[in-house]
């Protein structure tokens, strides 16, 4: 019998985990091809069928086809953004490309969408429940969308837009990676005036592993910027700081604005062939906001009293500044520091003692501990489960002694990660020939420390872990039928909902109190939010309505550093804060499925605030019936109903952003 292969064989590992201590970069592309013609030859198996279709043969038929082509394409991309070396990066263009060629070829294949269409035609007599219902209907408007109605020439430059938008996305990520890569502050200790002792130790040691003997290196990692911005002394080195990490890929070795313009022409383009005005109708027509418009809305309302806050933080930062005598007007590289100060002098807290307090392992313990108190969840670690580099650990995930599902984690820095953080799922919850089992995993970039020592986290990055556990949970505790409605698998607009509902618990007092946090520190982390409101809402909503703003351009030759710069001309943004994601290394929308969808964090977070405000209403954040109630009407709901009927299953009303307001001090 021959060896099993690590990526087209399911290994015979505990829940069938990939053999990553087996996977080598070069097999893909071979693997790729194999299961790409593998899978097409099952797709043609259902076009070419001579019954007349029906939900069984052709929509169920396929759910079930390529199967190991998702295998494959999961693991793939999994180590694409969590471990992109060289030769990674080398093969990604060629795969892409091959991916996006199969896609379109299954979405333009004519015999394929007639029969979709049969069934869709004939749902309302076909006796199909409504999970069935709905993905009939979803499947359709998929085929609408990906260009299955178009005439042949149209269908010929849809692909090739398609293909190409594969090569700039993939293009772009690699730039905001090189970049980070790039770039480094090499500071001796003289410069480090201000800067906690964790801060220190782990740009120590990342400085000794690039060999800069006794020195410090701070990188353009979120947790390296935003931590020298807050803490240092030196104003020279946060402007230096500030300014490299706000204009990544802005120019110089890694630009990324000419990938940007063509992006958005193509997008524009591709709209414009399906009959949608600009790329952002078309990418809200089947989103919960529905509309450009109602999303604007939404930012708009929420963005004017975040616009009068900012101003009165400002002013209270120029106040502290011109009472130290400072001589300078605040500026974005001075707004964190003094900030600090603020939280520091008005509610106790010390940011530098919060770190020292939530240590990474305590945080995974916290957020594994809550998901029991919800739930009943428990997590176990399996050492002998292989990951794809040696901070990643294994968790199995059990409930009542069933073991239910099993979760990676990946949360210290390296260079070869790309930024930021993220859910994944290398398997997802489904039932359609036999329950099968999730496999999710996270991945963070939160810096790493020196061996025998924890990383410390500030309020921000412990909710980061939460929230990325919160996406976790979405997909571990899906309970659908078929596969396409699992988990995550829902619209843009509502997927944060899970993940920002579950930040709340992190910064609760029920939570700090069994890490053994200070009740005094526990009392300043309450109040942690009570001022910087107007500033991180600014932050966001800027780079949402940006985002919009690109895609409704109807330009077919857009120029987005002018866009960029009248949106915020327009709505006033203050210019000592940047917009959280700078267009040139803005991957949730350039290299990510956030094209016109970055409202939906905001979006999101008005459905969580009102959420949660069940549970303070109650009293109790771990009632067991609330929690029982979230789970079966939100979590496992997946996409087998509409959203907003999901929600108001939970809350018994639709959203109101009332709790939202409040929440983020703006009411």
């Amino acid at each position: 019998m021959p060896p099993r292969d690590p990526l087209l064989d399911e290994s015979t590992l505990p829940f069938a985990a990939p053999r990553f201590d087996l996977i080598k970069t070069d097999q893909f592309l071979p693997a790729f091809q194999m299961v790409i013609a593998e899978a097409a030859a099952e797709i043609a198996s259902v076009a070419d069928n001579p019954e007349p279709a029906t939900f069984a043969n052709t929509i169920e038929a396929l759910e079930r086809s390529g199967a190991r082509l998702s295998r494959v394409r999961r693991i793939f991309y999994t180590l694409s953004s969590a471990q992109s070396d060289t030769e990674m990066r080398a093969v990604e263009p060629a795969i892409s490309a091959m991916l996006t060629r199969h896609g379109t070829a299954i979405a333009h294949n004519a015999p394929l969408f007639a029969r979709v269409a049969a069934v869709w035609e004939a749902r309302d007599r076909s006796n199909l429940d409504p999970a069935q219902l709905r993905l009939v209907a979803d499947s359709y408007r998929g085929y609408l969308k990906g260009g299955a109605s178009l005439s042949r020439a149209d269908r010929e430059r849809f692909a090739a837009i398609d293909e190409r938008l594969s090569v700039l996305s993939t293009e772009f990520g690699h730039n905001v990676l090189a970049e980070a890569a790039d770039w480094e502050m090499v500071l001796e200790e003289s410069d480090l005036d201000g800067l906690p002792d964790g801060m220190r130790t782990s740009a120590q040691a990342r400085a000794a592993a690039k060999g800069h003997v006794g020195a410090y290196v701070f990188t353009l990692d979120r947790g390296d910027a935003e931590g020298l911005l807050t803490f240092s002394t030196r104003r020279d080195l946060r402007e230096r700081m500030w300014r490299a990490f706000t204009t990544r890929c802005d120019g110089g070795r890694h630009d990324n604005r000419a990938i940007v313009d063509e992006t958005l022409a193509l997008r524009r383009e591709r709209a414009g062939l399906l009959g949608y005005a600009t790329y952002a109708d078309y990418a809200l027509s089947d989103s919960m906001a529905g509309t450009p418009d109602a999303a604007t809305g939404l930012l708009m309302r929420v963005w004017e009293p975040a616009i009068r806050e900012a101003a009165i933080e400002r002013a209270e930062l120029q106040r502290i500044a011109d009472a130290e005598g400072a001589g300078f007007e605040v500026a974005g590289w001075d707004w964190r520091f003094y900030a600090e100060r603020i939280r520091r002098e008005r509610y106790a807290l010390d940011g530098a003692d919060v770190k020292k307090r939530l240590l990474l392992n305590a945080v995974i313990q916290a957020a594994f501990s809550c998901a029991g108190r919800l739930y009943g969840l428990a997590f176990r670690r399996r050492p002998e489960l292989p990951g794809w580099h040696p901070d990643v650990m294994a968790w199995a995930v059990s409930e009542n002694g069933a073991e239910i599902g099993l979760l990676y984690t990946d949360y210290l820095a390296r260079p070869e990660k790309h930024g930021g953080a993220w859910m994944g799922s290398l398997r997802v919850q489904e039932k359609l020939d036999g329950p099968v089992l999730p496999i999710a995993y996270l991945v963070a970039n939160f810096a790493k420390p020196p061996p025998g020592s924890d990383t410390g986290l500030s309020i921000d990055e412990a909710r980061t872990l939460f929230h990325e556990f919160g996406h976790a949970l979405h997909g571990l505790l899906s309970n659908v039928h078929y596969p396409s409605q699992s988990g995550t698998a829902v619209a843009r607009d509502f997927v944060e909902l899970p993940s920002k509902f579950m930040e709340h618990w992190i910064v609760a007092p029920e939570t700090l109190t069994t890490m053994q946090v200070p009740a005094e520190l526990i009392a300043a982390i309450g109040h942690a939010d009570d001022f910087g409101q107007g500033f991180a809402t600014v932050e966001l909503v800027s780079s949402a309505l940006v985002d919009m703003a690109l895609h409704q351009c109807a330009d077919p030759a857009p120029d987005s550093a002018a866009i960029e710069a009248a949106t915020l001309a327009r709505i006033g943004m203050p210019d000592a804060i940047a917009p959280r994601q700078g267009v040139t290394h803005f991957t949730h929308v350039f290299d990510g499925g956030y094209a016109s969808a970055y409202y939906s964090y905001l979006w999101s977070e008005v459905l969580d605030a009102d959420a949660f405000a069940t549970f303070t209403e109650a009293g109790d954040i771990f009632d067991a019936a609330l929690a029982k109630r979230f789970r079966h009407e939100v979590l496992a709901q997946g996409n087998m109903r509409d959203p907003m009927a999901s929600f108001v299953a939970f809350r018994g009303r639709e959203p109101d952003e009332t709790a939202l307001l409040k929440e983020r001090r703006l009411a």
